[in-house]
């Protein structure tokens, strides 16, 4: 019977009327609102769920604003990735197929110019930055090995018998001992003379005692002389490569019959062509 009333008590005073007062500044009467206890209770109640409410539903528009943000910075550093890959991967097939070449030669004549279980894509960038430009640095390196290649005498101008050495000699002309600076290389009138290594023809002409000659500058120090020819069939400036014909066997000048005197200068000092039969890296 007690919890009866107890319980009648709490009603009654949950339902009290609880008089609110406004009251003007101004000469107005104040403004009287009677609401029951109960009332004022539940408003509070319903305002504080409210306020946590939209404070939710503003931290949640901010994560999504965040996380659109990260996922755009991703999207482009995937982006940027994908495409660093894909120059690697062009790099690796270029090289693939360069060092698929059995030999040094071949090589350069066919040359075209920690897991932490997460990604650091700062890191990783940097590594691949570091990769690109080592590719780089071997490309060059690649490409001046390539011209210094092409600019070396390889071989001989032309099929024969070597008929005078490089060095010290009898001269066939004049008699007495003297100093042979190339080699002469002993073949049949109108034959052809052919370039020994890439070059651009500095002189094509008559020279005196070396009769029609021809001079080919191939860069890296190296020039080469083509004397006694029949005919030139080059001229100046114009580029030539390993193997191209430049002049026709002949015996103008001083010579006691068809062949070709061949000298290689290299850093301006003449050098024995015969060191250069085969190529010298």
């Amino acid at each position: 019977m007690s919890d009866i009333l107890k319980i009648k008590k709490f009603i009654k005073k949950a339902f009290t009327p609880v008089t609110i007062m406004f009251v003007p500044h101004s000469k107005n009467k104040p403004l009287n609102f009677k609401i029951p206890f109960v009332g004022i209770v539940t408003t509070l109640l319903l305002s504080c769920i409210g306020i946590g409410y939209i404070f939710t539903i503003a931290i949640d528009t901010f994560e999504y604003y965040r996380m659109k943000k990260n996922l755009n910075y991703y999207s482009e550093q995937f982006l940027e990735l994908k495409n660093t890959i894909s120059a690697l991967k062009r790099a690796e097939a270029q090289f693939s197929k360069l060092f698929s070449h059995e030999s040094k030669e071949e090589v350069l004549m066919n040359l075209d110019t920690s897991d932490s279980g997460s990604i650091d894509m700062d890191n990783l960038k940097q590594q691949i930055k570091n990769t690109v430009e080592s590719v780089g640095e071997i490309r060059d390196y690649l490409r001046v090995q390539r011209d210094i290649y092409a600019a070396t005498p390889k071989g001989f101008p032309v099929e024969g018998t070597i008929s005078s050495h490089f060095g010290i000699r009898t001269d066939p002309i004049r008699g007495g001992r003297d100093f042979h600076s190339g080699l002469d290389i002993s073949s049949s009138t109108g034959d052809v003379v052919r370039a020994t290594a890439d070059g651009v023809v500095s002189f094509s002409g008559w020279n005196g005692g070396s009769g029609n000659l021809v001079v080919l500058e191939h860069g890296h120090g190296f020039s080469t002389f083509y004397a006694h020819n029949k005919m030139n069939v080059v001229k100046v400036g114009q580029k030539v490569k390993r193997g191209e014909v430049i002049a026709h066997v002949g015996s103008t000048g001083s010579s006691t019959g068809p062949h070709v005197h061949y000298e290689i200068w290299k850093e301006g000092k003449p050098v024995n062509p015969e060191d250069y039969k085969e190529g010298r890296s």
